[in-house]
C-alpha cells in the first residue's frame, strides 16, 4: 500500500534543478511585496465572492514559477499543490508561455464550430496517438473536467442507446448536476443540492479501512446488475484509476481488469476518468496504463494543457463519432490559447523525461514519507501510497484503531503553510495529505518541502500534546 500567515523563513530559492527550468531569485521585483495584504483582499473576497468557493489557503498569490510561488506581501512557498494537479510541467514553464503567447499574435478565439483551427486539430491527433489501445481514436476538445465528463456520458448513451451510467464510491467526476450525481462524496459537494440525474448507480469500491476486498465490490457490482441497474441499460461504467478527492487510492489492477471483462460481457463501455491522474502524475500518459487494460473513453483536464483551462474526451472512433453534428461542441471548446499550451506541455514532458521522473520522485516521496512518520509521529501514519508522484499519506489517531484523524491532518497542513509549504487534503474523512509537486521540481526543492513536511508532523503532534 504502498492561520495567520507569517514571513517564510526559507526565502531563497534552491539551486540544483531537475529540469532546465531557471528558479526565481528573491531579487527579482515580481517576487517582492506590492502594497497589499492577504487580509485587505480577504475582506474584499469575502464581500464580492460567495462563501461557496472555499479557498484553502489564506494567502493571495503574486507571483509563481516552476515549485515556487510568492504571495503580494513577498512570502516564498513550496508548492506541493499544482493548482489541485493541473501543474505537472510547473508554474509557467517557458515553453508553455511562449507557444501560448505565439498563438495570441494570431487569434485568440474563433470558435471551433464557426471557424476551425489548426492547433484543435494536432492536438486532437497527438492525443489520439498517446492513448493506449490499437483501435483507431477520435479527440473532443471542451474547457473543464465536469464538461468532459458530461460529454464522456452523452456519448456513451449515444453509442450504446442506453441510460444508465455506474460510477464508485468515492470517485470524483465533478460539481455540475450531472457529474455530481456521479460524485461520490456528499460534503461538501453534494450536500443540499439534490434531487440529482437519475439513471446514475454508485458500486462499492475496495477499502482496506472498511475490510472491502476486490471480490467484495466485484460481488456489490453484480449485486448492483440484479437489483436496481439491469445491464442492458447501463451505458457506461465510469472509475478513476486513482481516486483524486477520494483518498489518491488506486484501483487495484486486477479489479480494472475483471471491470473490462464485466463491460464486454454486457456491451457497457469503460470510461477512465484520468482528469486527475493523468499526464505524467503517475508515470505513465494515463494511470490506467499501469493495468494494461484499454478503456473505451478517457477524459482527460488539469495538467493536459500546463495551467490553461483545456479538458477533453479521447475514445474509440466508432464511440466518438455516434453523436450528430452539432450534438458536441461548445462556445470555448477547445480555446486555441490553450491548445496551443498543451502541445507544449506534451512536448515538455516527452523532451524531459517526466514520466520517468514521476516514478523516481515517487519512490522518494513513499520512502521519505516512512521515515518521517517513524521518527516523527510513531503510529499515525496508516497507509503511504499512490502510483508515481500521485502520492498521499493518511493520517489516524493510532494503529489500533485506525480511525481517521482529519484534525491532526489540518494541523499539518496550518503548520506547513506557516513554514512556507502549501499542501492539501483529501479522502472521504479528510484525513489524508495528497502531494500534487510539479514533476520539474528539482530534488534540492522537493527536500525542502519534505524537510518542512516533516517540521508540520512534528508541530502538529506537539501541540495535540499540551
Amino acid at each position: 500500500m504502498s492561520s495567520t500567515v507569517k514571513k517564510s523563513p526559507r526565502k531563497s530559492a534552491a539551486k540544483a534543478k531537475a529540469a532546465p527550468q531557471i528558479s526565481v531569485v528573491e531579487t527579482n521585483p515580481a517576487t517582492q511585496p506590492d502594497g497589499q495584504t492577504n487580509a485587505d483582499l480577504i475582506a474584499r473576497r469575502d464581500a464580492a465572492v460567495p462563501r461557496g468557493v472555499a479557498s484553502a489557503a489564506p494567502i493571495y498569490a503574486k507571483y509563481a514559477e516552476n515549485a515556487e510561488l510568492w504571495d503580494v506581501e513577498g512570502n516564498r512557498y513550496i508548492d506541493f499543490v499544482g493548482g489541485i494537479g493541473v501543474l505537472n510541467t510547473g508554474h509557467r514553464h517557458p515553453k508553455v508561455v511562449e507557444a501560448a503567447k505565439a498563438q495570441e499574435d494570431h487569434y485568440t478565439h474563433t470558435s471551433f464550430q464557426v471557424v476551425p483551427y489548426g492547433p484543435y486539430v494536432e492536438l486532437a491527433e497527438k492525443l489520439n496517438a498517446l492513448a493506449p489501445g490499437d483501435a483507431p481514436k477520435k479527440t473532443l476538445l471542451v474547457t473543464t473536467g465536469a464538461e468532459a465528463v458530461e460529454n464522456a456520458v452523452k456519448i456513451a448513451r449515444a453509442a450504446t442507446g442506453r441510460p444508465g451510467i455506474i460510477a464508485f464510491t468515492g470517485g470524483y467526476h465533478g460539481r455540475t448536476l450531472l457529474t455530481l450525481g456521479m460524485t461520490g462524496k456528499v460534503t461538501p459537494y453534494k450536500k443540499d443540492v439534490g434531487p440529482f440525474p437519475a439513471d446514475v448507480f454508485r458500486a462499492p469500491f475496495p477499502s482496506v479501512r472498511d475490510g472491502i476486498t476486490v471480490q467484495d465490490a466485484l460481488t456489490g457490482l453484480k449485486n448492483l446488475f440484479l437489483t436496481d441497474a439491469q445491464p442492458e441499460r447501463v451505458a457506461a461504467i465510469i472509475i478513476e484509476p486513482v481516486l483524486g478527492e477520494g483518498g489518491y487510492t488506486p484501483v487495484p489492477f486486477e479489479m480494472m481488469q475483471e471491470l473490462r471483462a464485466i463491460c464486454d460481457q454486457h456491451g457497457i463501455l469503460l470510461i477512465a476518468d484520468e482528469v486527475q491522474a493523468g499526464f505524467g502524475r503517475t508515470g505513465t500518459w494515463f494511470a490506467i496504463e499501469h493495468s494494461g487494460v484499454v478503456p473505451d473513453l478517457i477524459t482527460v483536464a488539469k495538467s493536459m494543457a500546463g495551467g490553461y483551462p483545456l479538458a477533453g474526451v479521447i475514445g474509440r472512433t466508432d464511440v466518438m463519432d455516434a453523436m450528430d453534428p452539432g450534438g458536441l461542441g461548445g462556445t470555448y471548446s477547445g480555446n486555441p490559447v490553450a491548445c496551443a499550451a498543451a502541445l507544449a506541455a506534451i512536448e515538455v514532458i516527452e523532451d524531459e523525461g517526466l514520466l520517468a521522473r514521476s516514478t523516481a520522485m515517487g519512490d522518494t516521496l513513499k520512502a521519505r514519507f516512512a521515515e518521517i512518520g517513524e521518527r516523527s509521529a510513531p503510529f499515525r501514519f496508516w497507509d503511504i501510497r499512490g502510483l508515481g508522484a500521485m502520492v498521499a499519506v493518511e493520517f489516524v489517531t493510532d494503529f489500533d484503531s485506525a480511525t481517521p484523524d482529519a484534525d491532526f491532518t489540518k494541523r499539518v497542513i496550518a503548520h506547513a503553510l506557516k513554514r512556507g509549504l502549501l499542501l492539501l487534503s483529501c479522502g472521504m474523512y479528510g484525513n489524508a495529505v495528497r502531494v500534487m509537486v510539479p514533476l520539474t521540481a528539482s530534488d534540492a526543492i522537493v527536500e525542502e518541502g519534505l524537510a518542512i513536511f516533516e517540521e508540520a508532523v512534528a508541530a502538529a503532534v506537539a501541540e495535540e500534546q499540551k
